[in-house]
């Protein structure tokens, strides 16, 4: 198989190729793999590539045979190395199979490597030390985003269709934003997060993955909901396909736009004009569009504080048993500057704090609850700026103590987390492009299980201003 051929394919569309007999997983396997030596050195992308996964392939199988990556944090597939993107957790091998990668398996998906993250996935840019920093392949000069910019840079470049991400503050939809892909972060208790962990930082972060085309997306929704033995809670599957949904209109829809962040953050001027298409794009499909101002509840350094103080906590006992199953210390050697701030901070959150900080979920849970009483959709900016520069996001860092890299990450992508600490189901669309060739994507968020709305949304904005033959600098199909 050529690679100008595998890559012009979505994950359905190989699986389709292979089921009609036109390719064998042999075939696609060999041309991921050139795929990734490719273009995977001007990248820095993918971290490891391993034998194909050796489960018997099931022909019916939504992505029977597809090459497929995982991101190095979250899941676990036994026998493979996840380190967290962290000198501290260098060589951890997992011994078991995550429920998420039981799913991917049950899905066909042939996972045959994994990609980079930022150290404990705590940034929304990709430059870890353990492995170096992912470029962008639209410009490598540029941040592919984060924290799954290792997955989003995999995919945009062609090396595989769809990749696993995270998104626990935008982890999704950022590197999606900053690479042209389509990201989709689904509500609260879709996927699971166990047998290792019932929620990832209490509730602020989910699992699924970056994609070309919406419809492998909404497939691979479908491949990883299920009911887990044990599960803390669930958001329970609606009585048809999430794949069904990309096809159907959506209907006239009330859409808010929100232009000016809640930080207080004005997009710049080719993002800003970006949103400004998007709006008339909507008024054309006949969507009712109107400017609104949401509420979160809380002031925007308490919404931060109170983020800091669930992500740093959590992070403490994280680390903790990274380092005593290395039997390695906690310090600069194994952390970067920022990380350790992050621990240091997290070990002195009380009780009381973390109960506090959980207070602050509520209230701005209970206010996207009514703005999504009188909006179907909320519209913003994916990202204020198109990606910044690499070294830009880590400037000063060991300057910072864990408070206030969380700052960081907030004022680099403010319109993101609200979706996290709601529970939302909330996507980046690929919908614009700068005059200097950069991405822009544009996020639509629901309410609480209104999953399907915003799928949607997205095949009827995919029909309507279609970017699947957009193709970046570094492009496996070009070799």
């Amino acid at each position: 198989m050529q690679l100008h051929e595998y890559t012009s394919f979505d994950g359905l569309g190989l699986a389709q190729l292979l089921r009609q007999g036109d390719v064998s997983a042999a075939e696609l396997h060999d041309a991921a793999r050139r795929a990734c030596a490719a273009v995977n050195p001007q990248l820095n992308a993918v971290v490891e590539l391993w034998p194909a996964d050796a489960t018997p392939i099931d022909g019916v199988a939504p992505f029977a045979g597809v090459p497929f990556l995982i991101k190095d944090v979250a899941v676990t597939m036994a026998g493979q190395r996840s380190e967290y993107g962290s000198r501290l957790g260098a060589g951890h091998v997992a011994s078991f199979d995550s429920h998420l990668m039981t799913q991917f398996r049950k899905a066909g998906l042939a996972t045959f490597g994994r990609t980079s993250t930022p150290e404990m996935a705590f940034a929304t840019t990709t430059e870890p030390v353990l492995y170096g920093a992912t470029r962008n392949p639209w410009n490598v000069s540029l941040s592919a985003g984060g924290s799954s910019g290792g997955a989003a840079a995999a995919v945009a470049a062609g090396i595989v269709p769809l990749a696993h991400a995270t998104d626990a503050a935008g982890s999704i939809r950022v590197p999606a934003a900053s690479t042209g892909l389509f990201g989709f972060k689904p509500s609260r208790g879709r996927v699971s997060n166990g047998p290792a962990m019932d929620e990832i930082f209490s509730g602020l972060g989910v699992q699924l993955g970056v994609s070309r085309t919406v419809r492998d997306s909404a497939a691979l929704l479908d491949c990883v909901q299920a009911i887990m033995p044990g599960e803390p809670y669930v958001t329970n599957p609606p009585g048809h396909s999430w794949l069904s949904q990309v096809s159907m209109a959506p209907g006239k829809l009330r859409i808010g736009v929100q232009r000016i962040a809640s930080n207080g953050a004005h997009p710049v001027p080719a993002v800003d004009a970006a949103l400004q298409g998007t709006v008339r794009l909507l008024e054309n499909l006949g969507h009712h569009v109107e400017e609104v101002s949401p509420a979160l509840g809380v002031s925007w350094p308490a919404f931060v504080q109170a983020n800091a103080s669930i992500w740093c906590a959590n992070l403490v006992p994280w680390i903790d048993g990274l380092a005593q199953e290395s039997g390695r210390a906690v310090s600069l050697d194994t952390l970067e500057p920022a990380t350790l701030a992050c621990y240091r901070y997290g070990q002195t959150v009380s009780a009381v704090d973390f109960v506090a900080a959980l207070d602050v979920r509520n209230t701005v849970t209970r206010h996207a609850g009514a703005l999504f009483g009188q909006y179907d959709v909320l519209l913003t900016p994916t990202m204020p700026d198109v990606p910044w520069p690499l070294g830009r996001y880590g400037e000063n860092e060991e300057q910072l103590d864990g408070l206030g890299w969380t700052a960081r990450l907030f004022e680099h992508s403010p319109y993101t987390p609200l979706a996290n600490v709601a529970g939302l189901p909330a996507m980046s669309v690929p919908l614009a492009m700068s005059n200097e060739g950069l991405p822009i994507g544009m996020q639509f968020m629901a309410g609480y299980g209104q999953d399907g709305t915003l799928l949607r949304l997205a095949g009827q904005l995919e029909r309507a201003a279609p970017w699947g033959q957009r193709r970046p600098p570094v492009w496996a199909g070009k070799v």
